[in-house]
């Protein structure tokens, strides 16, 4: 039994999937396509967001419901690609702290390094998600949970656009079920990584197609 990986099946998910990876697709209308990739995966992901009893006044009675735990959950995007899908999940979690990491990947090695972190010091019993559209090589995303596990974050979520069997992979051998509370949700997992690290068929370079080329 490996991580816990769920891969979105509906079809509306699959329908702005491939809008997003056609190159005709303009960058505003990207950065719509991956806001709203993101808030149907975003509503997947947290169906396992800790909620305590709550109680509310009706305009006739009173009712019994649930709130977000505390302390409330943390949204992290990697930098850059991940700030298209900020916006998505900081809707549906408006009451989460937002912390960001920085990390570049050298196009020779893959590896990732890190260039800028902005999270608490301390995540004891808090929920995390982290946001990247492309799970490739897996480096940049391992490199982010590692950095909220060891701050004591109680659960992390991946939430990506597409993933790469080479990048799950990684993340299976790196974090096994029952001994991290690590889980990926995805749009879909393609065929494979070609020999630069993008994913095929992929939709290109995700940040590139957000922003434009800088």
């Amino acid at each position: 039994m490996g991580m816990l990986t769920t891969v979105v099946d509906h079809p509306l998910v699959a329908h702005k999937l491939t809008a997003l990876r056609d190159t005709q697709t303009s960058s505003p209308a990207f950065r719509q396509l991956a806001d709203d990739l993101t808030t149907l995966l975003g509503y997947e992901a947290l169906r396992a967001i800790t909620v305590e009893p709550w109680q509310v006044q009706t305009p006739v009675g009173t009712a019994d419901g649930v709130r977000l735990a505390r302390p409330v959950p943390l949204i992290v995007p990697i930098l850059r690609a991940g700030i298209g899908m900020l916006d998505a999940l900081a809707r549906l979690l408006p009451e989460a702290d937002i912390g960001f990491v920085g990390l570049v990947r050298d196009e020779e090695t893959l590896v990732a390094s890190t260039y800028a972190t902005r999270l608490p010091a301390d995540l004891t019993g808090r929920t995390t998600f982290v946001l990247d559209p492309m799970l490739a090589t897996g480096g940049s995303m391992e490199t982010a949970i590692r950095m909220l596990l060891d701050r004591g974050a109680a659960a992390v979520t991946a939430i990506c656009l597409l993933a790469a069997p080479e990048g799950l992979a990684r993340l299976d051998a790196d974090f096994p079920a029952g001994a991290f509370p690590v889980h990926v949700v995805t749009a879909c997992v393609d065929t494979r990584l070609n020999d630069k690290g993008y994913i095929l068929p992929g939709l290109g370079d995700a940040g590139d197609r957000l922003f434009g080329i800088i």
